[in-house]
């Protein structure tokens, strides 16, 4: 089978690679569709980070660079592993892409597996990738959807899970006004589940293409141009000169975080989703005469179940969200380079290995 494979910093390429063996308590998956996310560009420009640099292996893995990419991926059940039985062939899914120690609870009252020890991703830290044509994937991380479900649009819910992750972590409710702080992939996604709970939903972004787009899907009410707009006025103005209940922070940008913090009221929340690669610069007076909350969150932790829900019931349409698809062979010019050099007219672009459905 083909994947796309990373070897280090600016260096992907497309290899042959032998099919995974389907081993007990895993299931085999045809990946159908994979997304590329702001983690591999991340690893593409500035890495290796969460991949293994040669040499010092991962773990759990126990592989190190080259290995696999992607983690955002749908595909198709092609065989079941021995032991598991409730699932079956043919079967849609997604995949919560984690590498966890086996004597972590990762049962469905665990809220702290995804911080646990040596934790790691597929297709970051090793175990195969969605940026192959097949993977294998113990049962416990493999999520069956509705086969109604397109399975493009399947490929979403796992940053859409950290969108989820994020806003159950903020305490967001109906009728709170939030605040996201950028209209990139990850603050879009956020914004649909804050907007699906009945939150109002203002984001700040310098892009003139993403404001639009997230006004034009419907994930958010105003949408404030941060060079032309006092953000932090506009916020008061809306909210009757309160302030924001939760700000989110979703660019890992100075600025922004400064904007969300002197827009948010006292006793507000600031919630951090993004990956900041430097430190930060807090102003912990403000913090403490606001009395201000900040949290922070990585990924998802026993949140597919609900965000799947969310999308199988028809409350988020996540098929405005895809800007692009493309074959493994395109994956840096079209893929990578697109999102580095042109973030503002993509959202996701997905990948489709075997080149089917492009």
């Amino acid at each position: 089978m083909r994947a796309a494979r990373y070897h280090g910093r600016g260096d992907i390429r497309i290899e042959e690679l032998p099919e995974p063996e389907v081993r007990p308590g895993e299931v085999g998956i045809d990946v159908a569709w994979c997304g590329i996310c702001g983690s591999d560009l991340h690893e593409y420009l500035e890495g290796p980070i969460f991949v293994p640099a040669p040499g010092h292996p991962h773990p759990l893995s126990g592989e190190s660079a080259p290995i696999t990419l992607g983690h955002e991926f749908s595909g198709v059940v092609y065989a079941l592993g021995e032991g598991v039985d409730d699932i079956e062939v043919g079967q849609h899914v997604v995949v919560e892409p984690y590498i966890i120690r086996d004597d972590v609870d990762t049962g469905p009252q665990s809220k702290d597996y995804h911080v646990s020890p040596d934790m790691g991703f597929i297709g970051l830290s090793g175990n195969g990738g969605g940026l192959g044509e097949k993977v294998s994937v113990k049962r416990r991380w493999v999520h069956p959807i509705d086969n109604d479900v397109p399975l493009d649009e399947a490929a979403l819910l796992e940053p859409l899970s950290v969108g989820y992750h994020a806003v159950d972590r903020s305490g967001a409710k109906a009728g709170d006004f939030v605040l996201v702080g950028g209209a990139g992939p990850i603050g879009l996604l956020t914004a649909a589940v804050l907007k699906a709970k009945g939150a109002t939903v203002a984001v700040t972004e310098l892009s003139e293409l993403r404001r639009q787009r997230a006004l034009d899907t419907g994930v958010a009410d105003h949408a404030f141009d941060p060079t032309q707009v006092d953000v932090v006025e506009e916020v008061k103005r809306l909210t009757g000169g309160q302030g924001a209940d939760i700000a989110i922070e979703a660019t890992s940008a100075q600025p922004v975080l400064d904007t969300l913090m002197n827009a948010l009221r006292p006793t507000g929340v600031l919630q951090v989703v993004s990956i900041w690669s430097k430190p930060a610069s807090v102003d912990l007076f403000q913090l403490v005469m606001k009395e201000i909350d900040v949290r922070g969150s990585i990924a998802y932790v026993n949140n597919h179940p609900d965000t799947i829900a969310l999308v199988e019931s028809g409350t988020i349409d996540l098929k405005p969200f895809i800007t692009g698809k493309i074959g493994l062979d395109d994956i840096v010019d079209k893929g990578f380079e697109t999102l580095i050099h042109h973030n503002e007219t993509a959202v996701k672009i997905l990948v489709s290995p075997s080149g089917k459905g492009l």
